[in-house]
């Protein structure tokens, strides 16, 4: 009988330890800041900004990433647009504009990725309103892994913009 009793114990522990190990979980969120600068100083600032994780985002750049399956895809390129806040469905940036920059990406806090990339005042040859941003796996074409909307900024010729994204999971 005590043996019994001793074994239902042990059940309720797994079990309880088994419910315990299923609510974990891994969340991303996704973070971007764009500043226009002039002469060095900052002109524009759009603040921290949450991001939207499209479909392939998780699919082709998490999932198949820590599995090192086919078709697995890293950020590497970060793109500016002047379109609306990409769907979970989409694959590249509404209204894309001027050239992709190859990011510069870090591990931050060991749970953080933070890919920065800038324009010069070069790299934009007329005035243009951005109105999103993006993160991709190549310098045209490709697959957009994450990106959103802000409150428009005019990018004039004689301005930089440089933008800092953060994928952080917990």
């Amino acid at each position: 009988m005590l043996e019994k009793i001793i074994k239902e114990n042990i059940m309720l522990g797994v079990e309880k330890m088994n419910k315990k190990k299923m609510k974990d979980g891994i969340k991303v969120q996704g973070f971007f800041r764009i500043q226009l600068g002039k002469c060095g100083k900052v002109v524009g600032d759009s603040g921290w900004q949450k991001n939207t994780v499209v479909n392939l985002g998780f699919q082709d750049y998490i999932c198949k990433s820590i599995g090192a399956l086919a078709g697995s895809k890293i950020v590497s390129h970060m793109q500016l647009g002047t379109g609306t806040e990409p769907d979970a469905t989409d694959t590249s940036l509404q209204g894309e504009t001027r050239a992709r920059k190859t990011t510069s990406n870090s591990v931050v806090s060991s749970k953080t990725l933070r890919s920065t990339a800038s324009w010069s005042s070069s790299d934009n040859t007329a005035n243009v309103t951005l109105q999103n941003i993006g993160l991709f796996n190549t310098s045209a074409g490709g697959t957009l892994a994450c990106g959103n909307t802000y409150a428009t900024s005019q990018w004039q010729s004689n301005q930089d913009v440089s933008a800092t994204y953060e994928l952080r999971f917990s």
